[in-house]
């Protein structure tokens, strides 16, 4: 698999990601989530990404019981921090977005004490000694904590060589173009604002980023769902998409149909053109999903069809598609 440079870690271009170990939308027994992730050992993939809102401990529990029976060299594993995971009062409610979870349910935390409990617990979890990458995790309404807290816990983490890499992992690229320009970080976690549906990221994060050397992780390339399967039923962001959404996603699978491929190809091949992305992380809840991620990441996409997307201005005119297309 090819690599790529990550600060001073070395890590392979595709990566794992977790939220769909830790239930995201359905249960995931504890047997899928074993064999899903070492299908994608056994495919060549290096590079896990987790986090404590993640099933709410769960994905880490099963993520590292799998990667501590492996040379601790041979992988990269990427946390976050800014949610502490406490049992309430009483009965958990069911959670939206995450099921067959255990009791404990997040806080939010982004004080430098909170994020070295974070760390703690993220490590008895996983059952590791360190982690290679912490990330300030979706700190959209606690800016100044974070830079005053979260990442000064972070910084003081890296110049002890506890940690290779900080950075943050968001929803949105504005706040993460504030903390390039506020903070010294190496890397960020980029979800959904950089698909076949999203160039957000063009504006001022991808630049600014290939500026400053900061590496961009890149998940949710098929926001949420709806460009692996553009139905009336589909999510975008988390949420249900809305009927112009999908349209729009249908219309590029129209395309992609025309030309012979599939949508989930195109949307993956979109991504890791952009030469700002470091690693595409990809979630993943069963073997037949690594596989799928990783046949479409080779699956040809005919130049006319990219040829055809910049026609139709189906893209941001400053997105580089593949072959120069």
């Amino acid at each position: 698999m090819k690599r790529s440079r990550l600060g001073s870690l070395d890590v392979t271009s595709l990566g794992l990601g977790s939220a769909p170990l830790g239930g995201l939308f359905s249960p995931v027994s504890d047997a899928d989530a074993k064999a899903t992730i070492e299908r994608a050992w056994s495919a060549g993939i290096r590079f896990f990404d987790t986090a404590p809102l993640y099933g709410f401990g769960l994905a880490e529990r099963r993520l590292g019981a799998f990667l501590r029976q492996q040379p601790r060299d041979s992988y990269v594993i990427s946390t976050k921090v800014g949610r502490l995971l406490r049992a309430p009062e009483g009965v958990a409610a069911e959670d939206e977005h995450y099921k067959g979870t255990p009791r404990e349910r997040p806080v939010f935390d982004f004080s430098h004490d909170g994020v070295m409990r974070s760390v703690e617990e993220s490590l008895a979890r996983l059952g590791l000694d360190r982690v290679d990458v912490l990330l300030v995790h979706d700190p959209d309404d606690h800016f100044d904590d974070a830079v005053n807290g979260a990442f000064r816990a972070l910084q003081r983490l890296r110049s002890e060589g506890t940690v290779k890499a900080i950075g943050a992992g968001m929803n949105q690229s504005e706040m993460l173009v504030r903390f390039a320009e506020a903070m010294p970080v190496d890397c960020f976690l980029l979800a959904g604002r950089y698909t076949l549906l999203d160039q957000g990221a063009l504006d001022a994060l991808f630049p600014l980023c290939t500026a400053k050397s900061i590496g961009i992780l890149l998940g949710g390339i098929y926001n949420s769902g709806i460009l692996a399967n553009p139905n009336t039923s589909a999510k975008f962001n988390y949420q249900d998409a809305d009927a112009a959404l999908v349209a729009r996603a249908r219309e590029l699978d129209a395309l992609c149909r025309k030309h012979g491929t599939e949508l989930k190809a195109a949307a993956f091949q979109f991504c890791v053109a952009h030469p700002a992305v470091t690693v595409a992380v990809m979630g993943a809840r069963n073997e037949a999903e690594v596989a799928d991620n990783m046949a479409m990441s080779e699956r040809a996409v005919p130049p006319a069809f990219w040829q055809e997307l910049r026609a139709k201005n189906l893209v941001d005119a400053r997105a580089p598609l593949p072959g120069g297309a």
